[in-house]
């Protein structure tokens, strides 16, 4: 996908009612939309196969399921070269603790999101997944005390 498509009012209410319930039947979130549900489906299908909209997910609580501690992790790499690079994100995505992996600017290379249990989940994914990796130079870790805001929902 190159271009940014151009959104229509009501591809914007749309993906607004859809971000906040994916479960919400076409006849309701077309009322919703103030359209006809085939009108809503066909706009749908279409923002689907632009790619605008992904696939239909449930969101779980982390701390429902013991995952009480968000942990971000900066990495410094010694090693800047594409094959480093990809076997360093090779290695990221085999953890499924690390949520999240952003390539970042300034003075550390990747900053890590995970969901952990303790001290010691982490402590043992820290060693095992990323200090052990051969291009990782160092890492920084901040441990979140409170989640003050957290969204799903991308602005339209």
């Amino acid at each position: 996908m190159n271009e940014t498509p151009q959104l229509s009012t009501l591809d914007t209410r749309i993906l607004e009612l859809l971000q906040r319930d994916a479960s919400v039947s076409m006849a309701d979130l077309a009322r919703q939309a103030n359209t006809s549900p085939a009108t809503c489906w066909r706009r749908i299908k279409a923002l689907e196969d632009s790619g605008v909209l992904g696939p239909q997910v449930r969101l779980v609580d982390p701390a429902a399921i013991g995952r009480k501690m968000d942990v971000f992790c900066q990495v410094r790499m010694n090693s800047q070269n594409a094959a480093a690079r990809t076997e360093f994100k090779r290695a990221m995505e085999l953890e499924p603790t690390i949520v999240e992996v952003y390539s970042i600017s300034g003075e550390w290379d990747y900053l890590l999101h995970l969901l952990v249990r303790d001290m010691a989940d982490f402590e043992q994914i820290l060693m095992r997944r990323v200090l052990e990796h051969d291009s990782v130079a160092g890492t920084n870790t901040i441990f979140a005390l409170s989640r003050v805001k957290h969204v799903t929902e991308v602005p339209v």
